[in-house]
């Protein structure tokens, strides 16, 4: 009996420590963290007492994990990251609108176009009508015909073709052509009939006659 009584003596009594704060890293410790601390010292001690190491958890996480689970993220790096980020959104966002924008007032020419048509037929009887002098003066004539054509021009009506300009397969239709010595390239001679653009888009291509180098 009194060898018992001296082991019992010898034995360190066991202290659990309870406080929710963690009085060595200062953060709250989960519940049975203090369990789980103390079963993996004893599988930590038990694997070396029996020669075997248990994985190497620091060499299976990269820098960036290691910096964020001991603190030392750089929080400028961060905010850079984000500000990327954030940029990068908004130039897609001004994109976006800028393609809309385009993209309805293309709609909005084509709608356009098919009202503006139903004129052609009158500024072509106007250009006519210039060409032989019926235009000329205060007539009244005259004064009706400027309403109509600044009508048609506010509406975003614009004329394509003239004498002299460089001839374009684009925005022009040959309907003749006729050698010349006088240009080094093709070049608009005479406008049979205008053609017309309604902001980007072309509503008739000018039939013209074309000169070209000898």
């Amino acid at each position: 009996m009194a060898t018992n009584d001296e082991s019992d003596k010898n034995e360190e009594p066991i202290i659990h420590d309870k406080r929710r704060i963690d009085p060595e890293t200062g953060k709250v410790r989960q519940p049975g963290s203090e369990e789980a601390a103390s079963g993996a010292e004893s599988d930590e001690a038990n694997a070396t007492e029996e020669g075997f190491e248990g994985p190497d958890v620091e060499t299976s996480l990269s820098d960036a994990d290691l910096d964020f689970l001991s603190g030392q993220s750089d929080a400028e790096e961060l905010a850079a990251e984000r500000l990327a980020d954030l940029q990068r959104v908004t130039a897609e966002y001004a994109n976006y609108r800028k393609r809309t924008e385009a993209n309805r007032e293309v709609e909005r020419e084509r709608a356009m176009t098919g009202a503006v048509a139903v004129l052609l037929p009158v500024l072509d009887d106007l250009d006519l009508a210039e060409k032989h002098g019926d235009l000329e003066g205060d007539s009244a004539f005259g004064t009706i015909a400027a309403k109509l054509r600044g009508a048609a021009e506010k509406l975003g009506l614009t004329s394509i073709g003239a004498a002299g300009e460089p001839f374009d397969h684009n925005l022009h239709e040959a309907i003749f052509q006729q050698p010349s010595a006088d240009v080094e390239s093709e070049t608009i001679a005479d406008v049979v009939q205008t053609g017309y653009m309604l902001g980007s888009t072309l509503v008739r291509a000018a039939k013209v006659v074309v000169a070209v180098p000898q």
